[in-house]
């Protein structure tokens, strides 16, 4: 359907306005106007135009707090425009003759409202610097003021005579024209830094506005026999016009503020005034020669040399600094930014109020990759992510590594659906098998998303976003998660629980219980299985499949498994002194990844086996197929455990990322079979199929297997039957303390029937 646009009349007639002020003027060059005041009536009517157009953008509520207030200030300065335009006319035409020349109140006007403006400007995000660069600002401004001032004078002022018109002073318009360079230099400037969220583009507008209206004074010399022109008559259009359209492309690019950088741009103006001043003394000098001229040259070759050699050093410092930067901003080895560029972006998306979207990603099992296949191989496997997370975002997306194998991402601009649009694709393309030398690995991630909020820093960002991660992580991997405020909740009880947990052990709170493994078909008992508990002061009994995983990931694991092997290992030497020959053939102890990692571990077994006088036959040490497999590391461990005497049972066999090449290359002596396979034997099922056949396995591997988790006589029998000779679950005992033990070595064995 066709959509009919209403007309922009604010803007049209500020068009209109200016063309007929424009060609007002200039055919007042060749005509003398009988009515001047006609032209001056324009000048408050545009000034007003100008308020309500700055007015009116300090009012989009898209834009951040500093530009809206910064285009309120330049409304304000504006409107201090009306009443020194109207001052302004009475100055020319209340008189008994027509005058160019401003009274001291209209110039404290005219003051008041540069002022304004200027105060305006330099409260931009750009210029809350230094002391130094604040003085490097005013020794450019007092550079250029006297330079502007001294050539005026010398070109222009010096050179007319004033005396048929004693209504414009020169002294006036030098003071006019050094304080509009002034202006037009603190414009430029910030207009080349950027400033917050203030468009590039508009501010580039407002800077020709002054341009041109400074342009405008230096014709005052050249109409001073014109008394019904003034070049106020030009002078306000010109900057009333571009200010005007400089709000109108705030107001249109407000939903994309700049994303800011820092700028080494080499300030010319201190240059530029030297070279001006030299041109102008040589000018003055040469034509009368003598030694005077011959001094003045050699001063000036001099001087430009100097000055040459200051920009070719400066220019190298730039360029070195520019690789200094480039090395602080960006990741040495992926070439993606680095974490204080992602921060310093994130610090100034907040600040520009756009709503965005970050994202943490980690690499699940990075570290095996590093144990297993070495650095160079995680290296490559890191710059491989970065560069596949780079392709698949937009031109105004971010990413960057924020050290080890954590990424992250930030989404201008986006909702929550538009992200959970981009991040399928993503996580595919990621995740598609990577390819070094001969090794071909498939990585996995998980990811944490949150979006912005007011009032967010760049840390708390990151902090909810890891948080989101970590539940991603724990969820399996492998996926995405969105923070939901829940999970702070749980992260304090997790923190809480976890710092009681560093307690446990020191307080007693910690006991060990022994599952019977028994052998079938009779129930006699081959062995125990250590288990750990916690008896918690306030919540009493907390379940393993709460604070293990929570030790896993905070790293207690090591302290905690360390004490449960002590302890299984003193109530072994215990049963053997007080059972004999009765007492548990076998006693396993679960043993984690992190523990295998240990440097020095076999020995320390070795060690406490020695002192305890306990032998290693007797130890049976229990690890997972996720905690073998892919680390050389854990493999060498485990063969070193072997080698001293200790059976190595595969622990929770098929449930995790399940290899047969596994059963070759670790000195596997039991599998334990886990009860989700168990759960099935006793019917038509795929997981019956399993069960049988791995009986044939282990037997042609020479292994025993064991059946975990069997919970009825049925299911005791149907395993014996399939060839399975040791097995362990409630249907034969729960996991009962070191006295029950002995008790049941010396009761009736459990039967089937």
């Amino acid at each position: 359907m066709y959509v009919r646009h209403r007309p922009d009349l604010a803007l049209f007639t500020a068009l209109g306005l200016f063309a007929v002020q424009l060609g007002w003027f200039l055919i007042g060059l060749g005509h003398t106007w009988s009515h001047p005041a006609v032209a001056w009536l324009v000048l408050p009517v545009m000034s007003l135009l100008v308020v309500l157009e700055c007015r009116r953008t300090a009012r989009c509520a898209d834009l951040d707090p500093t530009t809206r207030a910064f285009w309120g200030r330049l409304g304000l300065g504006c409107a201090l425009l009306i009443p020194g335009s109207l001052s302004c006319m009475y100055d020319a035409l209340g008189g008994p003759a027509l005058s160019q020349q401003n009274s001291v109140r209209t110039q404290l006007i005219f003051g008041c409202a540069l002022a304004v403006v200027l105060w305006a400007l330099l409260r931009l995000p750009t210029w809350q610097r230094s002391s130094a660069d604040w003085i490097r600002f005013g020794l450019d401004s007092g550079i250029v003021v006297l330079t502007t001032g001294v050539l005026i004078w010398h070109w222009s002022l010096s050179r007319i005579d004033f005396t048929g018109s004693p209504n414009a002073r020169p002294a006036s318009m030098l003071v006019i024209l050094m304080v509009a360079a002034v202006s037009l230099i603190t414009f430029v400037k910030v207009a080349f830094a950027g400033a917050g969220g203030l468009d590039r583009g508009a501010l580039h507008i407002l800077s020709l506005g002054v341009a041109l209206a400074a342009a405008s004074g230096t014709m005052a010399p050249f109409i001073v026999d014109r008394p019904y022109l003034h070049t106020a008559l030009i002078a306000f259009p010109m900057s009333q016009i571009t200010a005007i359209l400089a709000a109108r492309r705030q107001s249109r690019r407000r939903r994309r503020p700049p994303v800011r950088s820092v700028s080494r741009r080499l300030s010319l103006a201190p240059y530029l005034s030297v070279g001006l001043l030299l041109f102008a003394v040589l000018e003055t000098e040469i034509p009368q020669s003598g030694e005077e001229a011959r001094m003045a040259v050699a001063a000036t070759v001099v001087t430009l040399l100097v000055v040459l050699r200051q920009l070719t050093t400066m220019h190298e410092n730039r360029r070195l600094l520019e690789a200094v930067d480039h090395q602080v901003t960006h990741d040495a080895l992926t070439g993606i930014g680095s974490r204080a560029a992602y921060t310093g972006e994130l610090s100034a998306r907040l600040s520009g109020g756009e709503p965005f979207v970050v994202a943490l990603l980690d690499l699940d099992d990075f570290k095996d990759v590093n144990d297993r296949y070495g650095h160079a191989t995680g290296d490559a496997l890191l710059q491989t992510i970065s560069r596949r997370l780079r392709d698949r975002l937009l031109p105004g997306d971010t990413v960057a590594r924020l050290g080890g194998d954590e990424f992250t991402l930030l989404l201008p601009g986006r909702t929550e659906a538009d992200t959970d649009a981009l991040l399928p694709g993503l996580l595919a393309v990621v995740q598609e098998p990577v390819l070094v030398g001969d090794l071909e690995m498939t990585p996995r991630i998980s990811l944490g998303v949150t979006a912005s909020r007011p009032g967010d820093t760049a840390g708390e960002l990151l902090r909810r976003a890891d948080v989101a991660m970590y539940a991603a992580k724990t969820a399996g991997g492998g996926r995405w998660t969105w923070f939901d405020p829940i999970m702070d909740r749980l992260a304090d009880d997790d923190a809480r629980l976890a710092a009681d947990l560093r307690q446990a052990i020191a307080r007693d709170e910690l006991f060990l219980v022994y599952q019977p493994i028994v052998e079938l078909p009779h129930g006699r008992l081959a062995g125990v299985e250590a288990l750990v508990r916690w008896r918690h002061p306030v919540h009493g009994l907390v379940s393993p499949a709460v604070f293990i995983p929570l030790a896993e990931r905070n790293g207690q694991i090591v302290e905690l498994g360390r004490w449960v092997l002590e302890q299984a290992v003193r109530q072994t030497a215990r049963w053997e002194r007080e059972l004999g020959t009765d007492a548990p053939a076998k006693v396993s102890v679960n043993v984690s990844a992190r523990q295998l990692g240990e440097p020095g571990f076999p020995a320390e077994v070795a060690e406490l086996l020695s002192a305890a006088g306990v032998d290693p036959s007797r130890l049976t040490v229990e690890v997972t197929e996720t905690a073998v497999l892919g680390t050389g590391v854990a493999l060498e461990v485990l063969r070193a455990l072997s080698a001293q005497g200790l059976t190595i049972a595969l622990d929770d066999f098929g449930t995790g990322q399940s290899s047969l090449s596994l059963l070759v290359d670790c000195p596997v002596d039991w599998l334990k079979v886990d009860k989700s396979f168990v759960d099935g034997v006793t019917t038509d099922s795929p997981q019956a199929v399993i069960v049988d056949s791995l009986i044939g396995i282990t037997e042609g591997l020479r292994m025993q297997a064991v059946a975990e988790g069997v919970e009825t006589a049925e299911q005791a029998e149907r395993l014996h039957r399939a060839g399975y000779r040791y097995a362990q679950g409630y249907h034969f005992a729960r996991p009962l303390p070191e006295t029950d033990i002995a008790l049941m070595i010396t009761a009736r064995p459990v039967q089937l029937t």
